[in-house]
């Protein structure tokens, strides 16, 4: 039986991703009518927003190879024009329509493996009917493989299953979990040394590793990397991957080149939405085109949910991570050579998790020949690694002492 409504499901399902995206229509009687709908995002998270006249009722699917989320609908008339569901994001295609007198789908084709962490009707808040809201996130495959593997295609599986992204690692309340992350890598390289052969990928990968290891060695610490070997990671990626595995703490690891080959240091970086000065600017304009470096689409990210909490949860996020950027100094201080005013700030995208202390540390800089070398000594690299594993000790007493 169970094989039979699968069957029945994939059926109806190539008969609707068969046609495009029905015109708008006019709602008969009995039909929910959707009347708007937009679409914002990038590779790592999209939202889909579908205005109703009423709340419809709805159930979520998974179907692999493609990848795709099916949403089963009651009687629907599609009212809007089919450009305002244009895929972007995680989606390569969508398309909807009826598929008998009662009912109706929308069909999402991902790029890779997706689950929505939020799938709800709400209200509008100019009081004209109701939204049915999809929050998609990109997902580990295996994970996706049994989410498909579980579900029953029943009237049971229903929407309100949906939830958070599993995470990776698991979770220990006993221990401080910190997502390294090697700037750049795979077709983005980052910048180029003074040599013309060494790569900021590199530099950065083999950093994080020797950084990690140290972490790991420590009582009560735990990292991974967000990348472990040479491949291209979008920046809301990074991010992504940092707050799916609730992260205590995220660290982004740069090398990045200057128009004035005389600066030289380390500095750390924290978010700002005004840089503090032009060189940070600059430079976080410059980690910020990676994506289109990299040949990836620019998406409009979906808007911030205005939340008071959630701004709070932001504002304190950032006071965490100049705390942290404060130890990396301390710790630095008199033994790894540093740049005038250290500490900065500016609007990097990379560091945009509402929940995660994040900083920026530029190592040194390629475009000086002394900081290469430096970038290139094993000793000097296992020097800093020790000290910024001792600033990550110390925030973290600092944060157990405060009850954190």
């Amino acid at each position: 039986m169970k094989a039979l409504r699968f069957a029945a499901a994939a059926f109806a399902l190539v008969i609707l991703v068969s046609v495009s995206a029905f015109a708008p229509v006019a709602a008969a009687d009995d039909s929910v009518l959707a009347y708007g709908a937009r679409i914002a995002g990038d590779d790592a998270r999209t939202r889909i927003v579908i205005d109703m006249d009423r709340a419809p009722t709805f159930t979520v699917h998974y179907l692999d190879n493609p990848v795709r989320v099916v949403v089963d609908l009651p009687a629907t008339a599609f009212g809007f024009p089919a450009g305002n569901l244009k895929p972007a994001g995680l989606f390569k295609d969508i398309r909807y329509g009826t598929m008998d007198a009662d009912s109706a789908r929308i069909v999402l084709t991902a790029k890779k493996p997706v689950k929505l962490v939020t799938a709800k009707v709400q209200a509008d808040e100019n009081g004209k009917g109701q939204r049915l809201v999809l929050d998609a996130e990109m997902l580990p495959a295996e994970q996706f493989a049994e989410l498909v593997k579980k579900q029953s295609w029943t009237s049971d599986d229903t929407a309100k299953d949906v939830g958070p992204v599993e995470p990776t690692q698991k979770a220990d309340p006993n221990v401080f979990l910190v997502a390294v992350d090697a700037g750049h890598g795979g077709i983005d390289a980052g910048a180029t040394g003074t040599d013309g052969v060494t790569q900021e990928k590199d530099i950065t990968l083999a950093f994080a590793k020797m950084f990690a290891d140290k972490l790991n060695a420590q009582p009560g610490i735990k990292a991974f990397l967000t990348r472990d070997k040479d491949q291209y990671l979008s920046l809301s990626e990074r991010v992504t991957i940092a707050r799916q595995n609730r992260a205590s703490l995220f660290i982004s690891l740069h090398a990045d080149t200057l128009k004035q080959k005389d600066i030289r240091g380390a500095t750390v970086y924290t978010i700002s939405d005004k840089a503090s000065d032009r060189l940070a600017g600059e430079v976080a304009d410059r980690e910020n085109n990676s994506d289109q470096i990299a040949g990836a689409e620019t998406q409009t990210q979906p808007a911030a949910v205005n939340d008071i909490l959630m701004d709070l949860t932001r504002r304190e996020t950032q006071a965490f991570s100049i705390s942290l950027a404060q130890d990396v100094l301390s710790s630095f201080n008199g033994q790894i050579s540093m740049i005038n005013n250290p500490h900065r700030h500016a609007g990097f995208q990379v560091l945009t998790a509402p929940d995660v202390p994040s900083i920026l540390l530029e190592l040194g800089f390629l475009s000086n020949k002394e900081d290469e070398k430096l970038l290139l000594d094993a000793d000097w690299r296992q020097k800093v690694a020790d000290r910024l594993t001792e600033a990550v000790k110390q925030y973290r007493i600092s944060i157990i002492a405060n009850g954190g």
